[in-house]
């Protein structure tokens, strides 16, 4: 329930609410939220704080909003993983428009940028990509705490 007397926006209140029915599986990929209509009566919220809500949720990737029908629990989307070269370098990002409609990534979802000496960048979406790194190289667990 939104608790009208809380420090914390009535908008991220909501997006709180959705978000846990997400992971408690009540609202599954493909699934069509409430309408902005039913949000507003159910929880007693105008339609700004509705609509800032499903905002906060499109920018964690967590639904889509589709223009005249409405937003929908994001579907899963297969996992690839990406095996690092010794010399690569990895930046996150948050995409141009361009990139999200050539990747096919919603609002909300940064990419990695990978750049290998004399190779192109490969932009990939982070929420479908793992990156891996050869066993033999260092990882950060490996040089926490040593004198620099």
């Amino acid at each position: 329930m939104i608790d009208f007397g809380s420090d914390r926006p009535v908008h991220r209140q909501l997006a709180d609410i959705i978000r846990a029915d997400i992971a408690a599986g009540r609202l599954e990929p493909g699934q069509a939220l409430p309408s902005e209509t039913r949000l507003m009566q159910q929880y007693e919220l105008g339609r700004v704080a509705v609509r800032q809500a499903l905002g906060v949720l499109r920018s964690e990737g967590l639904v889509v909003t589709v223009k005249r029908e409405g937003s929908y629990v994001r579907p899963q989307v297969p996992v690839e993983r990406v095996a690092m070269q010794p010399k690569a370098e990895v930046t996150a990002r948050m995409p141009s428009p361009d990139e999200r409609r050539h990747l096919d990534i919603p609002e909300g979802i940064p990419v990695f940028v990978i750049k290998t000496p004399r190779t192109r960048d490969r932009i990939l979406s982070a929420d479908r990509t793992i990156l891996t790194w050869d066993s033999g190289a260092p990882t950060l667990s490996d040089t926490e705490g040593l004198p620099e």
